[in-house]
């Protein structure tokens, strides 16, 4: 989790273009921790509503996200 600390830090410095930046690669990295946890979610088992309770969400928009995948 270094990068992701970096990059929180980054987010909340002064400069306005590092902090942008910062904050698209934190985006960027919670999509991808997102879909691999969805995956090892229903790799379980877990039925779209418990995910998306989880993730605080609706199973519907949970699945319209990630059940293409």
């Amino acid at each position: 989790m270094t990068e992701a600390t970096t990059l929180a830090e980054a987010a909340g410095g002064r400069d306005p273009r590092t902090g942008l930046r910062a904050v698209a690669a934190l985006r960027r990295l919670l999509e991808q921790l997102e879909a691999l946890q969805v995956r090892s979610a229903r790799a379980q088992g877990w039925s779209w509503a418990e995910i998306g309770a989880e993730l605080g969400v609706s199973r519907q928009a949970v699945h319209k996200k990630h059940g293409g995948r």
